[in-house]
């Protein structure tokens, strides 16, 4: 018997970590990915200790250590500057084992990529449909559409994922969170933090992300689908008066370097991450708001357990896939709530008596209680091998 095929629709941050998963496990890879050319967009991101311990997992940890910047003194603070809550990185690594990491996107999606067999990864492929009994992708590249079976199909597509709008035609699409975000990631060398700043409706952030780059993103509560003709201009205006280095930071950003998204979240939780032999992960299986952090940790936790679940090959397909349900999805969809309730009482929150009531009960909070806050969500052990 030869070995066991999985199909991976998409090959973002969790389509790669699926494949590199199921990968390790002896299963043959195809990843299916609708873009010409493979790429992460986006600028940085913060990988917290659950997504590092993953990635040790998969077998890349010390070589995303390497390319990354590891967490330095950080908390939250208000626009003008006072500190609400201050940890400490060396801290944090204290109390979870490993810190924090800042890396960018595209430095993680290549080293995911390098990872693998060069031949997992077809390019220019757009999914069309998906059949969860055969299992079987249709897709097309350039050409009339093609049908590649296999033993598992992984719909690790993102927040507006094919397979999951094929598989799960009721569920309501994604909802907008009320928040808009700019990003950029720029060349820097000073001293930063990895903090964020809140104001009444709005957060700046930043990330220290290695190799003299800092990563910032901005957020504010915004009615849907606003554009400004100069996006950098737009961040200048509403955040160019905080307190520094947010204005040294903005001034040493090129326009074409910012990018502007709506954040979206799938609202409506999915009833399972599993039909038939397809298993969606990440962002397709529950697409949060940022304001965790704990986007690319899930979707890389998603993938290690789903690789342990599938380790026995197809013999037990269903009750691997339904163990992987079993263990994914309560944590992934508790994270995801923890996160849009973060949204509302921290980024979201305008009215200057609940702004002021917050700040002084943070202002009041032991940083070892914080610190546990925190905790609670970067304290996990992938599966043993």
């Amino acid at each position: 018997m030869g070995e066991p095929h999985a199909i991976v629709v998409g090959a973002g941050i969790g389509g790669l970590a699926a494949a590199l998963a199921l990968h390790r496990r002896r299963w043959r890879v195809t990843v299916l990915e609708r873009a010409a050319e493979p790429r992460e967009l986006g600028a940085g991101l913060t990988l917290m200790a659950n997504a590092l311990r993953g990635l040790d997992a998969l077998g890349v940890g010390d070589a995303v250590r390497r390319h990354g910047a590891p967490d330095t003194p950080g908390g939250l603070r208000t626009s003008d500057g006072r500190w609400l809550s201050r940890i400490e990185g060396a801290e944090l690594e204290r109390a979870l084992g490993t810190a924090a990491l800042g890396i960018h996107r595209t430095a993680l999606h290549r080293l995911l990529r390098a990872a693998l067999p060069t031949s997992t990864l077809v390019t220019g492929a757009e999914v069309v449909d998906v059949d969860a009994d055969l299992p079987a992708v249709t897709y097309r590249r350039g050409g009339a559409p093609a049908t590649l079976r296999g033993d598992l199909v992984v719909g690790a597509d993102g927040l507006r994922s094919v397979v999951r709008r094929r598989l799960w035609p009721d569920l309501p699409a994604p909802a907008y969170s009320g928040s808009t975000a700019w990003r950029a990631a720029i060349r820097w060398t000073a001293p930063a933090p990895m903090a964020v700043t809140w104001g009444p409706g709005r957060e700046f952030g930043t990330v220290p992300l290695g190799d003299g780059g800092l990563y910032w993103y901005a957020a504010e509560t915004a009615p849907q689908g606003g554009r400004e003709p100069d996006e950098l201009a737009a961040v200048r205006a509403r955040f160019g008066g905080w307190h520094e280095p947010i204005p040294a930071l903005l001034a040493a950003t090129p326009p074409e370097a910012v990018l502007r998204t709506d954040l979206f979240h799938l609202a409506t939780p999915l009833p399972s991450y599993v039909r038939g032999r397809v298993a969606l992960l990440g962002d397709a299986a529950h697409a949060m708001t940022p304001h965790l952090g704990q986007g690319a940790g899930q979707a890389i936790e998603d993938a290690v357990v789903l690789g342990a679940a599938c380790a026995g090959g197809p013999a037990d397909l269903a009750g691997a896939l339904a163990a992987y349900d079993r263990q994914r999805r309560p944590r992934s969809q508790a994270v995801a709530r923890a996160s849009a309730r973060a949204a509302r009482f921290g980024q979201q929150l305008r009215h200057p008596a609940a702004v002021s009531l917050r700040d002084g009960l943070l202002r009041l909070t032991p940083s070892r209680a914080a610190l546990r806050g925190m905790a609670r969500y970067a304290d996990w052990q992938p599966p043993r091998a």
